[in-house]
């Protein structure tokens, strides 16, 4: 390093072992000095959501905007795309769904505005208010200048490819929409009663199953601008995806619904890493969605960046691949997103 620069390489080393960092890597000193990961899944919380979730009896961990930069400046996280947890918003009641989705996108808003760079926003949807969905999309796009959608994986008892969706997929397809999804516990599973809870189980199995939904009922391929993202690696697609590719060859109505195949659209969707970086997850992700499709994810405040990026570096992707990976394949997705 040059002298004009400042101190030696050694006397700098010197000078963070004395403050008892000194087993850090050079990786991890790089991520503190020039963050450059864009975390597709990262968690807010408003007052009135946070109300409205412990109501329903959601989980509402500590959070605070301060925290939430904290944690990605110790993660090497530049950007974090912004969106809500499970429950989600609608809990039967079209007018209070409405004003926390305003509510939600607004405070997101905010945050993009008071930190330059730091932060992106998926749009909050009151669905299955179609009619109040239609009218956030118009404010998230075009007044709030928002990257995307978020949306929970079913709504009670219908998953995303239920044809009563179909006017808010056509105003997203015309807008070419990125929609990330999230799951949240279906009404059948509710009742379930056990050590385990269904965020463990039964959530990633409910993003497959609204992925079958959008596969088999022919949505994907009706609408074929929309960008899909689906959380923790595709939750359990990969390991039942033989039993896809046989539902697609049974199929009478193939042609219509999936006329490029059942992997043309599978190809096609976005996969986050959120909670998926242990090698059983990444590898079975790996055998079947392109590098170009896999997006870094934290799940913030739920799940730590120091476990996402330990189980993504174990994992040894290339260096191309790992770029890919943490920033390269969101700058294409969401190219307002610079950071």
């Amino acid at each position: 390093m040059d002298s004009r620069q400042g101190c030696s390489r050694r006397t700098f080393m010197g000078g963070i072992a004395g403050l008892g960092l000194g087993a850090l890597t050079g990786s991890h000193l790089h991520a503190q000095a020039k963050p450059h990961r864009i975390d597709i899944h990262h968690h807010l919380f408003t007052p009135e959501f946070r109300a409205a979730s412990a109501a329903a009896g959601g989980n509402t961990p500590p959070w605070t905007v301060e925290q939430s930069l904290a944690e990605m400046d110790r993660n090497g996280i530049q950007t974090a795309l912004l969106s809500i947890n499970p429950p989600g918003i609608w809990f039967g009641d079209a007018t209070q769904s409405r004003r926390l989705a305003r509510g939600i996108n607004d405070f997101a808003a905010k945050m993009r505005s008071d930190h330059p760079g730091r932060y992106g926003q998926f749009t909050v949807l009151p669905l299955p208010d179609i009619e109040g969905s239609l009218r956030e999309i118009e404010y998230g796009y075009d007044t709030l200048k928002a990257d995307g959608i978020a949306l929970m994986t079913n709504y009670g008892d219908r998953w995303l490819g239920d044809a009563s969706f179909a006017p808010v997929w056509e105003e997203l397809n015309r807008r070419k929409a990125v929609i990330f999804t999230h799951p949240v516990t279906a009404n059948c599973c509710k009742a379930i009663k056990d050590e385990v809870g269904p965020g463990s189980i039964e959530w990633p199995t409910d993003t497959t199953r609204t992925i079958a939904s959008l596969v088999f009922s022919g949505t994907a391929a009706r609408f074929p601008e929309i960008r899909w993202i689906f959380s923790h690696g595709g939750g359990t697609l990969p390991f039942l995806l033989g039993r896809f590719t046989r539902q697609e060859r049974e199929m009478k109505e193939k042609a219509q619904r999936l006329p490029n195949g059942l992997m043309h659209e599978l190809n096609k969707f976005y996969y986050d890493t959120a909670q998926a970086v242990h090698p059983g997850a990444l590898d079975a992700l790996m055998r079947f969605a392109p590098v170009s499709q896999v997006l870094y994810g934290t799940d913030y405040p739920f799940s730590p960046g120091a476990d996402e990026n330990q189980g993504l570096t174990g994992y040894k992707f290339s260096a191309r691949d790992m770029a890919a990976i943490e920033r390269g394949n969101a700058l294409r997705l969401l190219p307002g997103v610079k950071g």
